[in-house]
C-alpha cells in the first residue's frame, strides 16, 4: 500500500504543481546506450555599412489587423507581410526569412562588424553604492554588440586587468566551423594574459537576443556582461525596437571575496546579494547605511513610449544566482521569441527568466497615459535578495504627454506567482517546426555533490566535477593529436556524425537547489522537465516540435531530458550558469566528433596557439581555486 502511494504521489506531482509533462507515445529506453601585442584603440564599430545609433523598426508591410486564429495561417501572414524585421536590414530576406531554417541556411551579407573590448577594473557606483567593477570598456553592462543575420563578426579583447586573465563567451551564439571563438578558457582557448589582445572571429548564424560575458571564474558575476543584438526576422509586428533590457541581481562584496569565504567550503546558506539592476540601474537604499561606499542616488531605467504603438524589447537574464519574473504594470505582451529561437507568439503579463535565458517581447502602448513601473521581481521562492521589497527593482515605462518629473503609483498584477523555473513547456512553440529522430546515444546525467576533506564543495555532472587546465585547452589538445584528456576534464566523447544524442539530467542532490543549465555549440531540443524522478514510460518524450533553447531550467528534485544533434564539431562546455555552481564544477565537456576537430579548428590555429603562449609566459600571475570557467 506504501508504494501504491509513493507511486502515485511521483506520478501526480507534476501535475499538481503545475509541472509541464509532455505526452507523447516515445520514451527513453531503459538501458543507456553508448554508441558513443597590441595597443587598444578607441572603442568603434568600425564598417563600411554602420548599424544606425537609433533602432527604430517601421516595416512597410504591416501584417494583417485581422486576427489569425489559425499557426499556419498565422505563419503565412508573417511571411507574406513581413519577410524581414530588422531596420539595417540592406535587402529583403525573402528567400531567408522567418520560415528558414537557420541551422542549416545563413544569409551571407558580406558586411563585416568591428568591435573592441577592453576589461578594466572602475570605481562604479551603479545603484549609488561605490566599489570596484570589471568591466568591458568601463561601463555596466558593457557596449552593445550589434549586426544583422549573417554579418561577420571581428571582436578584439584586449585583457587590461593587472592580476587576472580572462575569456569571453558569446552566449548562444553556436560557432558553428569556429568552435575556437567560443570562449571557455581551459576548454577552446587559454585565458587572455595581462596585456595581451584576442581576436574572436565568428559569423552571426542566428539572429534575435543574447549577452556576452567574461566565462573566466567568477568575472561575469563582477560586472563583465554586454549584451548582443543580431537583427533578422520576426514572428510579430511592431514599430519600434527599445533595444536590450539586462536584468542582474547585484552585490556589494565582490563575488571572489564571497567565494573564499563562503561558498568554495560550504555551499549553505547560498549569499543573499544586495540588489538588482536593470540595465546597470536600480537605486539603493541609503539612509539608513552607515558604510561610506553607500553614496545614494542612482538611476532608473526608463523609456519613453507614444500610446498606440507596438515595441520590442529584448530581456536578457545576466544573474549571478536567482530568478526574475519581468511584468510592465497594467500591460500585457507577446513573447515572439525564447533565446535565439523564434516561436509562435503568445500572451502574458510577466514571463520568468534566470541567467543566461533571454525573452524578446512585444508590448503595446495601449494604457491610459501615464506612469508605468517596470518590473524585475525577485523570486524568493528559490533564493533571497537583500533588497526587502522584492518589488523594488524597477524602471518606469513612461508615456509622451505624462509628467516627466512623476513617479509611477501603479501596482503589479497580483496574480503573480512567486515560483521559479521555465516558462510553461507548451507555450515554447518554435516557429520553424523540427522534429527529433530517434537516439543513437542515450544516457543519464545525475546531478549530485560531494566535500572534500578540506570541506571544499564540489558539484558533480555525470559522476565528476569540472576542473580545467587554463595551459592545455581541449581543442588544443585534440589539434596535436592527443586523445588522453585528464580525468578532471569531465570529458563525455560522441562520434557519430548527424546523429541524435538524448540526455537526462536529473537531480540527485536532494537540496531543492535550481539550476539554468547551459549548452555550447547547441540548442537543446528539450523533450521532458518536470519534477520529481524520470520515470520511463510514466515521463514520457515530446519529439515532434519540441522547444529549442540554449539555456533550460534542470527543477530542484526534478529532471529535464534534452536531445542534441551531433552537426557542430568541437568542444563544448554543458553546464549550470548559477556563478557559484560554475565555480563548483558543476560542468561537463561534450567533445563531439574528436576526429573532425583539427580541421575546423586549424583556420584560426595561430590566433589560439599565440594567446596559450601569451598565458604560459605569465600564468603565475593568477592560481586557479575553482573549476576555472
Amino acid at each position: 500500500m506504501k508504494f501504491t502511494t509513493l507511486f502515485l504521489l511521483l506520478v501526480t506531482l507534476p501535475f499538481v504543481l503545475g509541472i509541464p509533462v509532455n505526452k507523447t507515445d516515445d520514451t527513453l529506453p531503459t538501458t543507456p546506450v553508448n554508441n558513443t601585442d597590441t595597443q587598444l584603440p578607441t572603442p568603434v564599430n568600425r564598417t563600411d555599412n554602420p548599424l544606425p545609433t537609433t533602432t527604430v523598426n517601421k516595416t512597410a508591410n504591416a501584417l494583417p489587423t485581422t486576427p489569425v486564429n489559425n499557426t499556419d495561417d498565422l505563419r503565412t501572414a508573417v511571411a507574406t507581410a513581413n519577410c524581414a524585421h530588422g531596420p539595417t536590414s540592406r535587402k529583403c530576406w525573402r528567400q531567408n526569412s522567418i520560415d528558414t531554417n537557420w541551422y542549416n541556411v545563413v544569409p551571407d551579407t558580406g558586411v563585416t562588424r568591428e568591435y573592441w573590448l577592453s576589461v578594466v577594473s572602475v570605481l562604479l557606483a551603479p545603484d549609488g553604492y561605490e566599489r570596484q567593477v570589471m568591466t568591458f570598456n568601463g561601463t555596466l553592462p558593457g557596449p552593445l554588440i550589434q549586426a544583422d543575420w549573417g554579418d561577420n563578426l571581428v571582436i578584439h579583447v584586449t585583457n587590461n586587468l593587472v592580476d587576472n586573465g580572462t575569456a569571453v563567451h558569446w552566449h548562444g551564439i553556436q560557432q558553428r566551423g569556429t568552435p575556437n571563438a567560443d570562449g571557455a578558457p581551459g576548454v577552446t582557448q587559454c585565458p587572455i594574459a595581462p596585456g595581451y589582445t584576442m581576436t574572436y572571429r565568428f559569423k552571426a548564424t542566428q539572429y534575435g537576443s543574447s549577452l556576452y560575458h567574461a566565462h573566466f571564474t567568477l568575472q561575469m558575476a563582477e560586472g563583465m556582461i554586454g549584451p548582443i543584438v543580431i537583427n533578422g526576422p520576426a514572428t510579430a509586428n511592431y514599430d519600434v525596437d527599445l533595444g536590450p533590457v539586462m536584468i542582474q541581481d547585484w552585490s556589494h562584496i565582490s563575488a571572489f571575496t564571497i567565494w573564499r569565504l563562503n561558498q568554495k567550503h560550504v555551499a549553505l546558506p547560498i549569499p543573499v546579494l544586495q540588489n538588482g539592476l536593470i540595465n546597470g540601474m536600480n537605486p539603493y537604499d541609503c539612509s539608513f547605511s552607515f558604510d561610506p561606499n553607500c553614496k545614494g542616488g542612482g538611476d532608473r531605467y526608463q523609456v519613453t513610449v507614444t500610446k498606440g504603438l507596438k515595441y520590442r524589447m529584448r530581456l536578457i537574464g545576466a544573474p549571478i544566482d536567482g530568478f526574475f519574473k519581468f511584468h510592465i504594470d497594467g500591460h500585457k505582451f507577446k513573447v515572439i521569441a525564447v533565446d535565439f529561437v523564434p516561436i509562435v507568439p503568445y500572451t502574458t503579463d510577466n514571463v520568468v527568466l534566470t541567467s543566461g535565458q533571454r525573452y524578446d517581447i512585444v508590448v503595446e502602448a495601449d494604457q491610459v497615459v501615464g506612469n508605468y513601473w517596470i518590473r524585475a521581481i525577485y523570486m524568493t521562492a528559490c533564493n533571497q535578495n537583500d533588497n526587502l521589497n522584492k518589488y523594488n527593482i524597477r524602471g518606469i515605462f513612461r508615456y509622451d504627454g505624462a509628467d516627466v518629473n512623476a513617479l509611477p503609483t501603479t501596482l503589479a498584477s497580483p496574480f503573480i506567482t512567486n515560483s521559479c523555473g521555465d516558462e510553461l513547456y507548451w507555450n515554447l512553440v518554435p516557429w520553424v517546426p523540427i522534429d527529433v529522430g530517434g537516439p543513437t546515444i542515450s544516457d543519464a546525467l545525475e546531478v549530485q555533490w560531494h566535500l572534500d576533506l578540506d570541506l571544499t564543495f564540489h558539484w558533480t555532472l555525470h559522476t565528476k566535477t569540472l576542473e580545467v587546465n587554463w595551459s592545455d585547452p581541449t581543442t588544443r589538445s585534440i589539434y596535436n593529436g592527443d586523445l588522453s584528456l585528464p580525468y578532471l576534464s569531465n570529458v563525455y566523447t560522441v562520434k557519430p556524425a548527424n546523429k541524435w544524442a538524448y540526455w537526462i539530467i536529473e537531480d540527485f542532490a536532494l537540496i531543492g537547489a535550481y539550476h539554468p543549465m547551459h549548452l555550447h555549440g547547441h540548442d537543446f531540443f528539450v523533450l521532458a522537465q518536470g519534477l520529481g524522478p524520470y520515470i520511463p514510460f510514466v515521463s514520457p518524450l515530446n519529439k515532434k516540435n519540441p522547444p529549442r533553447r540554449d539555456t533550460v531550467t534542470l527543477y530542484g528534485g526534478g529532471y529535464t531530458v534534452i536531445a542534441m544533434l551531433t552537426d557542430n564539431p568541437g568542444s563544448w562546455l554543458l553546464h549550470c550558469h548559477i556563478a557559484w555552481h560554475t565555480s563548483q564544477g558543476l560542468a561537463m565537456q561534450i567533445v563531439e566528433r574528436p576526429d573532425d576537430i583539427p580541421a575546423v579548428v586549424a583556420n584560426d590555429f595561430q590566433e589560439y596557439d599565440r594567446v596559450c603562449k601569451n598565458w604560459d609566459a605569465s600564468r603565475k600571475i593568477y592560481k586557479m581555486d575553482d573549476s576555472g570557467i
